[in-house]
């Protein structure tokens, strides 16, 4: 098989070739950033294809592969790398880690799979992801900060040495027709809720495609920052947002993955004024 022909058969998922055609396309007037998020899933212990003996887990081989060097060389950097605390909704898989890397184009993107320092690493990667889902987005406008939100050491459940910071990530795919508006609704409502326990918006995102994935496509992607994952559950459990979640999200959602992060890098707001 051709090095491409291996590239199309990766295991953890598969590539929109579509899309991949599309932006080959794209006139360089027409290109510009977009931010990668993906979603991963481990295998137990890496496998490696070449059918090598390991005892590292998926984990740390996906931890060899990390391609920090070749995305610096195309002006690309990882702006989000976070543990999965806890998955709320969502069908499997399980995920184990949520990363956003930050690319100055498409361009750079196919720039950086020819790189023999990347191609090298691939290995890695092949045998540590058992999944995953990467999606190509675009900032969203999000609603602004009141003037009167409460500071972070104010709120009913501040980070504490044993509940720190978390980021809630909302992977979203909407009911044709409707439920874009009726996820307005919700959020409106939700917001409301949210904001005396500190919440702040880190990005939303548009989703353009999936560059790799399992078939299914998706709308938007939320990150949302709370200061501890008590004040977060204490939202959760709010009645008046649990009524709009029956009166208005529930019908918007036709797909959905929620978890609760613990971030280890987090320059996403800060990605976005760049």
């Amino acid at each position: 098989m051709t090095e491409e022909g291996q590239r199309s058969a990766i295991r953890y998922g598969r590539i929109d070739k579509e899309m991949m055609g599309r932006w080959l396309q794209l006139p360089p007037e027409d290109d510009g950033p977009f931010w990668a998020v993906n979603l991963m899933k481990y295998r137990d212990v890496a496998d490696y294809a070449d059918g090598r003996s390991e005892t590292r887990s998926g984990r740390e081989a996906d931890d060899e592969y990390t391609p920090i060097a070749s995305l610096a060389a195309i002006g690309a950097r990882v702006v989000f790398a976070a543990d999965v605390d806890t998955q709320l909704l969502g069908a499997a898989p399980k995920w184990d880690r949520v990363g956003v890397v930050r690319y100055p184009s498409r361009r750079k993107f196919f720039e950086m799979q020819q790189r023999d320092d990347f191609k090298s690493k691939h290995v890695h990667k092949d045998a540590g992801m058992e999944q995953t889902i990467v999606m190509s987005c675009q900032p969203m406008a999000m609603p602004e900060l009141p003037a009167d939100a409460p500071k972070l050491t104010d709120v009913p459940y501040p980070a504490t040495s044993e509940d720190g910071p978390v980021v809630v990530i909302h992977v979203l795919r909407f009911v044709a027709g409707h439920g874009i508006g009726e996820m307005t609704s919700y959020t409106a409502a939700a917001g409301q809720v949210a904001l005396p326990h500190g919440v702040r918006l880190s990005g939303w995102f548009s989703v353009e495609g999936t560059i790799v994935g399992d078939g299914r496509s998706w709308d938007q992607v939320r990150f949302n920052a709370f200061p501890s994952r008590a004040a977060f559950m204490a939202v959760v459990k709010d009645p008046n947002r649990l009524r709009a979640q029956r009166e208005h999200r529930e019908t918007a959602i036709a797909d959905t993955y929620t978890m609760i992060l613990r971030p280890t890098i987090d320059r996403l707001a800060e990605s976005l004024q760049a």
